[in-house]
């Protein structure tokens, strides 16, 4: 168990575990990898508690955490479950059954289009956005902007991995951005 390990040896943990594919998917492109941090339970575990030692310390009125297609979903219901509030998904369009709300948005080769189920989300309640990886920004901000549809609360965006060079952060202001690790 990590709870009593400082979070200097949570994030040395972390960083260890991820994976980098040089070239993929393509060349001059650096992939990096969160496979092995699901494989490792402790390392998994530091992931979930750094996440809600930053919620509960910054964001304590949070009601639901949104996760993001598609490795949102495997962290976010493991920290709404830990903070006692609901989770929801965004998903690529045409994934949700029911009434949904979309919006569309560019991406470096094209343009992509992210829903939510009409009645995921109240308005005014406080959410937090989950993702594994902050590059360009573009499907954090569609997220965003799916939000303010709803008339939620974004009260911030979580993500494993920062590719700072890529300044995604900026796209998403002024929505904050908590990150474990940064490249």
């Amino acid at each position: 168990m990590m709870a009593g390990r400082p979070t200097k040896e949570k994030l040395e943990l972390i960083t260890q575990k991820i994976r980098p594919f040089p070239d993929f998917p393509s060349k001059g492109i650096v992939f990096r990898d969160i496979c092995p941090i699901l494989k490792d339970p402790a390392a998994l575990n530091a992931v979930i508690e750094l996440f809600e030692e930053h919620v509960r310390e910054t964001c304590p009125g949070v009601q639901m955490i949104v996760g993001l297609d598609a490795r949102g979903f495997l962290f976010g219901p493991l920290l709404a479950q830990r903070l006692g509030v609901g989770f929801v998904l965004v998903r690529k369009k045409g994934k949700l059954p029911g009434p949904t709300t979309s919006v569309s948005y560019t991406l470096e080769y094209g343009k992509a289009e992210v829903e939510i189920q009409e009645d995921a989300i109240e308005a005014g309640q406080k959410v937090l956005l989950i993702d594994d990886l902050l590059a360009t920004g573009g499907t954090l901000y569609a997220a965003c902007e799916l939000m303010k549809k709803l008339k939620a609360e974004v009260l911030g965006c979580l993500v494993v991995i920062e590719l700072t060079d890529l300044k995604g952060a900026e796209r998403i202001k002024p929505n904050h951005v908590f990150s474990l690790v940064q490249y």
